[in-house]
């Protein structure tokens, strides 16, 4: 059994939550001892396809002519797509159709969570679908404490200064806007954020928000690996406000790098990252800035250790095992 992971564009999502997750899927396999390869003339059993473009389509089609098993990862909803670049919200229900004729496309489709399954299954396309996690490589992703000073000295933070870290593309989808609007209202806090996009494709508030001058925030743009570790484990807190995800991996690495989180409570997070057992959540911007300063401070329990559960469940080795699993069904 040969697998062909196919992605489209590959450098366009290599620096997105896409990019990473693929990598993941890549090791996953490894670990799993999934034979497979990334390039489309070689003869495989199981096309498994990660993007959505017209390339990846056609990828598709040709595969499905040949007689060849097709499984379609859906990395995307249109719900997750809405609040994201300019014209988003126009362009959503032609995107959801698009989408449908993809993912229809795959003899089984797989999706990050139950959540993105159960908005999927309300697509009407007849397929079976598994959530099965983008992951975590757990052995890598974990808490360093050299790489937090690194990261620290990297920024010029005191020892004293209290720093919360937000990750993101600059899209509104993420919750800049609101990480913003929290820099403005919490001056004694050291705000950054990591990620970027092209302002050229953002929405008129994001880049409002992005070209904010404070001088407790940053916008540290792309970085690698290695110094999300080191934001991860020498910040005091890591802020997700976003509003949509089909999972959200960074929330997954800050549970591995025992790193405290506040994140915002939407669907993606019910019956796995539980507000007040191994992690915290925020309704609003108002709830977020009441619960920053008692999570740093230590009024509220410490929750890491809870929180790294979550991550060992969604280990690489876990998720190639269930990969696997999937490829043998379809196979069937």
């Amino acid at each position: 059994m040969k697998i062909l992971l196919y992605t489209e564009n590959e450098k366009l999502v290599g620096k997105s939550g896409l990019g990473k997750a693929i990598k993941h899927q890549m090791r996953a396999l490894e670990l799993a001892r999934v034979d497979y390869t990334t390039n489309p003339d070689d003869d495989y059993d199981i096309l498994h396809i990660n993007t959505y473009f017209p390339a990846s389509y056609l990828v598709a089609k040709k595969a499905k002519k040949k007689g060849k098993k097709v499984v379609y990862h859906a990395h995307s909803t249109e719900e997750d797509y809405r609040d994201g670049f300019i014209l988003a919200k126009q362009t959503a229900s032609s995107f959801k159709k698009w989408l449908i004729k993809c993912y229809s496309l795959g003899d089984i489709i797989v999706t990050p969570t139950d959540y993105s399954k159960r908005l999927l299954d309300g697509y009407g396309m007849n397929r079976k679908i598994y959530a099965i996690s983008n992951g975590i490589e757990i052995e890598k992703f974990k808490y360093n404490e050299e790489l937090g000073k690194k990261f620290r000295n990297t920024y010029r933070y005191k020892e004293e200064d209290k720093v919360i870290i937000g990750i993101g593309l600059y899209i509104e989808r993420k919750g800049i806007v609101d990480f913003v609007e929290l820099a403005k209202r919490m001056p004694d806090y050291k705000f950054i954020w990591f990620g970027y996009s092209p302002l050229s494709a953002a929405t008129k508030n994001v880049k409002e928000a992005v070209n904010t001058k404070l001088d407790n925030l940053t916008f540290a743009g792309y970085v690698e690996p290695e110094m999300i570790i080191g934001a991860m484990s020498g910040c005091d807190l890591y802020v997700f406000p976003t509003l949509e995800e089909t999972e959200g991996i960074p929330a997954i690495e800050a549970c591995a790098c025992k790193c405290k989180a506040l994140i915002r409570d939407i669907p993606v997070f019910d019956g796995w990252l539980e507000d007040g057992v191994n992690v915290y959540k925020a309704k609003n911007i108002d709830e977020f800035e009441e619960k920053i300063p008692k999570i740093i401070n230590g009024e509220l329990p410490d929750l890491t250790e809870n929180a790294y559960q979550v991550a060992v469940d969604r280990s690489l080795e876990v998720v190639g095992k269930k990969l696997k699993a999937v490829y043998e069904e379809v196979m069937k």
